[in-house]
């Protein structure tokens, strides 16, 4: 469980208007008040804190710019985002996603970039994974996850997509339990390199927060030892996302998650529940296996209706979803899910971008999350 400082920086930020303000107040005021001209683009960086039992202390920056190509709102928002960290166990990563657009969206390049040396709890592999079996792997790993697509009609983008994966420095706290199971590759660490094509449906406006339209995505890569790989095996990746505005300030979010893999797949690299982004409560890769299958939707009041701010919002959401081996292993029983609720900060009101502070609730426990921007 983690509750970011950021967080409460920013509701400081938002009162510093109408004093004295030093340059290092002025600065961070700026970004609260927002008085920018909405085509301009924003850069903001912030200091984070944060704690959790794997990490003791956690310090670091966190970093996001947003402009429109050309200043020309007419083309959709762009984004980067950007967080480095270090923590008293001497662990440490850095963290680079985007969503960019070309003039007139012509060309859509949507990726992340990602290096951690970082524990992580591992369960092992399967809907039956237990608590019991809890342990500790030690792995760094580096990420480029990367699609490059062409605007075919308005909204329809097609493309190619890749993703490599290097992973070393794995040891697990409990290694005789990874012997025994068979369905753990991979775990003297492992280079993959997946190439394929990918097809977008895409009319959102602003990546950050969909109030209006759809996102869909199917997508098919495959890594070969014939690329230098280390495995063989392909995946499709199937990721459908609805948005609908009801009255005014009120949005339903919908999103439907499906990823089904063939072959020899590294534990690291296998479809994975929990974390801050689909069925959060669950600690990131609670569960895990070749096939998923996931759900969620949001009722979000973006922002409430108050007399004494316009900057808070809220929302509450559920979600449930499974892993499994095979197509006959899928089953409704194995369902886990996840409800919750948070509190929403408007951070760029000129760019329609909040800062969410999510309380997700599970069979197994509660956790908190904080970001910017939705997490679908």
């Amino acid at each position: 469980m983690k509750i970011f400082a950021s967080f409460i920086c920013l509701f400081i930020c938002y009162h510093l208007q109408g004093q004295d303000p030093s340059r290092f107040q002025r600065y961070l005021g700026g970004f609260a008040v927002d008085t920018t001209d909405a085509a301009k683009p924003q850069f903001l960086v912030y200091p984070t804190i944060g704690f959790s039992p794997e990490t003791n202390l956690e310090v670091g920056f966190s970093g996001l710019y947003l402009y429109y190509r050309h200043q020309d709102t007419t083309n959709r928002l762009s984004e980067f985002s950007g967080r480095i960290f270090y923590t008293l166990e001497r662990q440490y990563g850095a963290f680079l996603e985007h969503a960019l657009y070309s003039d007139n969206n012509e060309w859509f390049y949507l990726g992340d970039l990602r290096y951690q040396s970082f524990p992580m709890l591992f369960y092992g592999v399967g809907i039956d994974a237990r608590l019991a079996d809890e342990q500790m792997v030690d792995i760094s790993q580096f990420i480029i996850k990367e699609r490059v697509l062409k605007k075919i009609s308005k909204n329809f983008f097609a493309g190619v997509e890749m993703e490599f994966s290097r992973t070393t420095g794995v040891s697990f706290s409990n290694p005789e339990l990874v012997e025994q199971d068979p369905g753990i590759i991979g775990e003297n660490g492992a280079n993959n390199f997946g190439l394929g094509l990918g097809l977008v449906l895409d009319t959102r406006h602003n990546v950050l927060n969909v109030r209006n339209g759809h996102f869909s995505e199917l997508a098919f890569l495959h890594s070969s030892r014939h690329w230098g790989s280390d495995y063989n095996f392909s995946y499709l990746i199937s990721d459908t996302r609805y948005f609908k505005a009801f009255r005014k300030h009120q949005v339903l979010a919908l999103q439907l998650l499906g990823q089904f893999n063939i072959g020899d797949v590294p534990f690291n690299q296998l479809p994975q529940l929990g974390g801050p982004k689909i069925l959060r409560g669950y600690y990131m890769g609670r569960y895990r296996d070749k096939n998923l299958l996931a759900a969620q939707m949001e009722y979000r009041f973006l922002p409430i209706p108050l007399n004494f701010t316009k900057r808070l919002g809220a929302v509450v959401f559920a979600s449930a979803g499974t892993v499994y081996n095979e197509s006959a292993q899928v089953s409704f029983n194995n369902l886990k899910g996840a409800v919750g609720t948070g509190l929403r900060f408007l951070l760029f009101p000129k760019k329609d971008i909040f800062v969410r502070l999510d309380y997700a609730i599970t069979g197994e426990g509660d956790a908190f999350y904080i970001f910017i921007g939705e997490a679908f």
